[in-house]
């Protein structure tokens, strides 16, 4: 499965059993939790040793109602406690590896 060049097709994906093999780790993660799967996201998320992994760290503890932690990955992560929703910022983290990750794009 080629990598969603958008949002959009990135949740087109979610049809699937399962993500792509090919996608970076990110995504798999945020695969994962769109499909109503944390514990599998997390999972994904707490093995990448990376500010994007503990931004994905972050987000998902945000989502399980732990804010205390959350904060603690959002500092790991240089960035501040959102004032998003959590779909915002799901589509902020899926376009940030898109952009940022796909093989295919320049920087």
């Amino acid at each position: 499965m080629n990598m969603p060049i958008s949002f959009e097709e990135f949740l087109k994906t979610c049809q699937n059993a399962h993500p792509s093999e090919d996608w970076p780790k990110g995504l798999q993660a945020l695969w994962y939790d769109a499909k109503g799967n944390w514990n599998a996201s997390h999972d994904i998320a707490q093995d990448m040793p990376s500010i994007l992994g503990s931004w994905i760290h972050a987000y998902l503890h945000r989502k399980e109602g732990d804010q205390f932690n959350a904060n603690y990955w959002y500092r790991r992560a240089n960035r501040e406690f959102p004032d998003l929703t959590m779909d915002e910022e799901l589509k902020n983290l899926v376009e940030y590896v898109i952009n940022n990750q796909s093989p295919n794009r320049s920087k």
